[in-house]
């Protein structure tokens, strides 16, 4: 059933909403503090980013377009798109550690937020979390766990289904970028290279997927039968302008973004911008970052 259709999901399609709005909130509060003591430390770009990373998961879980998904196969792609592959690298360039560290209450951080970043193990989940393969591996896992034609039913049946499917294809999103973008206050482990290797490996399980519903003959998933078709396309029609839709996107974000981490990799300059943008942001390690941001409030 439609997500704006059905009483429940349309009240978690409005609860959804002023969560992200408060969010938005949040963080322009922080940048807007920010800004007003240091214009280089947040540039108005990043909170552009941030801000239409936002509105792309708007777009996917709570808007018109949302309740499509139960009709056709490429709007339901569509939201996986918009909440795995390009909402999320979004976010992270928004910086959002340090906007929201001065975006919230301020006694709330000094005794909750500061004393948590600096526990040992949340910064333990936070090392073991953002190694590259474990990002790999839980954004594959995602993709191809939630195509498995029974479990791609149960996702569309059942409300809460479908909000655990969303949160987890978002959730392992910003795991698997977390690495390509390396946001405030992580620091670089890993050379680029190695980063270049993840991105393409990250195609691979998009390919397979893609090639399997392009090509297939048959209709992977019976629930679109019985849909109503806003347009005037076939099931199987729809099943393969999602897998292309899918292909071509995956593939062009990922080589730009692999194309940005080569000229990065091949400029002379670029580890001297590297060091100006740490001095903009304060400190070396990652401790120390979020220590001089919480003694800054």
């Amino acid at each position: 059933m439609p997500l704006l259709h059905h009483g429940g999901l349309e009240v978690s399609a409005v609860l959804l909403t002023l969560t992200i709005a408060l969010t938005a909130l949040v963080y322009l509060r922080g940048w807007l503090h920010l800004r007003s003591t240091s214009t280089n430390v947040i540039a108005a770009w990043r909170a552009i980013s941030f801000l239409l990373g936002l509105g792309l998961i708007w777009a996917a879980v709570a808007s018109p377009i949302a309740g499509l998904d139960h009709e056709l196969l490429t709007v339901h792609m569509l939201q996986h798109l918009l909440l795995m592959t390009l909402a999320p690298p979004l976010i992270w360039l928004g910086a959002p550690v340090m906007t929201f560290l001065h975006g919230l209450p301020r006694p709330f951080v000094p005794t909750v937020i500061g004393p948590l970043l600096q526990s040992a193990p949340v910064r333990t989940a936070g090392r073991a979390f953002t190694q590259p393969a474990l990002c790999w591996l839980t954004a594959a896992g995602a993709l191809l766990g939630w195509h498995i034609p029974a479990v791609f039913a149960l996702g569309l049946q059942s409300p809460g289904w479908h909000l655990a499917e969303h949160a987890s294809f978002l959730a392992t999103g910003l795991l698997f970028w977390w690495p390509v973008v390396q946001p405030w206050p992580s620091v670089s482990r890993w050379p680029d290279l190695s980063i270049i290797v993840y991105l393409f490996l990250a195609t691979l399980p998009c390919d397979i997927l893609s090639g399997f519903l392009v090509f297939c003959d048959r209709v992977v998933y019976p629930v679109y039968f019985t849909a109503s078709r806003p347009l005037a396309i076939s099931a199987l029609e729809d099943q393969q302008c999602a897998a292309a839709l899918m292909w071509t996107c995956v593939t062009v974000v990922y080589l730009v973004a692999g194309a940005v981490l080569t000229t990065h990799l091949l400029s002379p300059w670029s580890s001297g911008e590297d060091e100006l943008a740490q001095a903009e942001l304060g400190g070396v390690s990652v401790a120390q970052k979020v220590l001089q941001s919480l003694e800054a409030l």
